[in-house]
């Protein structure tokens, strides 16, 4: 999700993108095997903002202080902003890694309400202008978690004045904006820069061993998948007319709020693109309560001055085909009384299944079709192994994870990419993809849900120096 913007607002094959991803990250492991470890030598000019004395990290065996800063900037503070203000103040204490994350700055047009956010969590300095943040000197990376009508200016600002980019989903409001982003990132990857979108839930530990394990083939040739993802912030008719609720800020509604990170994740899990689609889309309440001047994307007071048109989707739900020819549904609500942010996704091959609920979402259903029927089944298993993707740096088995890791552990695998000078997952290749998706979306709605092609993202590696993560 974005939030308010504070300071502006062929064969199945060959059809693959960049969605299957790499393999899952195992953590601590994988970082230190990308780290450079070195000790500081005589005379050696000290990092930036480091305090004296700082002790050895975990297993590394390199001090903090001798680590290369990596400058965190982040535009936009509201919902989003908290949540990735938690990852990149989480992940250098968690993970062992070869750079380090330091705050530098946080943006918001309003000028108190950003200073005392920025002291909330950590952020070292404030500013109301992102185009003053983008030039900063000690911001190297610009994470952008603005509502979708600004993503493309501060994202191709950002690219162009040579910092890393991460940005919230979905990538744009339009195709036409995401192809722009999509090839400046591709441009700036030959120069060393990394850009990438923030699918959170690809991050999670269950999903990432769910990932593994369809690489794996443990569900052999896929025929189904399912998804839904439902929420019910908007079933009060009282409720304001937010930016989400407005389509020349947020592009579309339930569809790109809550379909955005569906899509993403079947293509992930299914390691292959949706290649066509046939859909519905509905707005059930047409007016609303203008909000009052203080408000947000999921909260809002309501004023007194009269009522707006929702221009965007309640609504969405749609079919799908994939490049290999398995078949899917999915279906994006806001309007599902009792569910507050049900997503759920089940995939069936020839020789299994898998299952995921958000809600427990430290556990994978699992059925082994090979097994004798006698005693076959789905069976849980509970994703909190020290084996299983980056939980070697967390707790004890057992002790489970919560929504908030996954910002970390995105935080965690655009740090490594960085180092290690390779393209991220999810890539803005990817992004677009899904931006593809949902323009067909909307288009099959138009036309009385007429099947609709989608034209699939090709993959480019931009330069020998950055390896595509495919």
């Amino acid at each position: 999700m974005g939030e308010p913007h504070q300071g502006e607002p062929a064969g199945a094959e060959a059809a693959r993108v960049d969605q299957a991803g790499a393999a899952a990250p195992g953590g601590d492991a994988a970082v230190r095997e990308a780290a450079a470890v070195r000790e500081a030598a005589p005379g050696e000019t000290p990092v930036r903002g480091t305090p004296a004395g700082s002790t050895p990290v975990r297993g590394s065996g390199v001090r903090e202080a001798d680590k290369p800063v990596l400058g965190v900037g982040m535009v936009g503070y509201a919902f989003m902003g908290a949540a990735h203000s938690q990852g990149w103040r989480t992940v250098g204490r968690v993970f062992d890694l070869p750079s380090r994350p330091v705050l530098a700055a946080v943006c918001g047009r309003a000028a108190e309400a950003v200073r005392a956010m920025a002291d909330r969590h950590g952020w070292a300095a404030a500013e109301t202008d992102w185009r003053a943040l983008i030039a900063r000197d000690d911001v190297d990376l610009v994470d952008i978690c603005t509502p979708g009508d600004s993503h493309a200016e501060i994202a191709l600002a950002a690219l162009a004045a040579g910092k890393h980019v991460l940005c919230e989903k979905p990538l744009a409001n339009t195709v036409e904006e995401a192809e722009a982003m999509t090839a400046a990132a591709e441009a700036a990857a030959a120069r060393g820069q990394v850009a990438m979108v923030g699918f959170n839930y690809r991050r999670l530990p269950a999903t990432s061993l769910a990932r593994t394990m369809v690489a794996e083939g443990r569900l052999g040739t896929l025929r189904h998948v399912r998804v839904t993802y439902l929420q019910d912030w908007l079933v009060d008719r009282e409720f304001p007319l937010t930016w989400r609720l407005r389509r020349e800020r947020a592009g579309s509604g339930a569809l790109g709020d809550l379909g955005a990170h569906i899509v993403d994740l079947a293509q992930y899990l299914a390691g292959e693109p949706v290649v066509g689609v046939s859909a519905l889309t509905e707005t059930f309440v047409q007016q609303r309560p203008l909000p009052a001047a203080a408000s947000s994307g999921l909260s809002a007071v309501p004023d007194a001055a009269g009522l707006g048109t929702v221009t965007v989707d309640d609504a969405a739900l749609f079919t799908g085909r994939f490049a290999s020819g398995a078949l899917a549904s999915f279906e994006a609500s806001r309007f599902a009384t009792g569910r507050k942010n049900a997503l759920r996704i089940e995939l069936n091959g020839e020789r299994g299944s898998l299952a995921f609920d958000l809600e427990r979402l430290n556990e994978l259903s699992y059925h082994d079709h090979t097994e004798p029927g006698t005693h076959a089944g789905f069976r849980r298993i509970l994703v909190t192994e020290p084996d299983h993707p980056y939980l070697d740096a967390w707790w004890p088995p057992g002790h489970g994870l919560g929504y908030e890791h996954s910002f970390t552990h995105q935080a965690h695998d655009l740090v490594q990419a960085i180092a290690a000078g390779r393209r991220s997952v999810p890539s803005f290749a990817d992004g677009l993809q899904v931006q593809r998706v949902l323009a067909a979306v909307e288009e099959s709605a138009e036309k009385n849900s007429v099947y609709t092609p989608v034209a699939v993202t090709p993959v480019t590696v931009a330069s020998p120096a950055v390896r595509g993560d495919l």
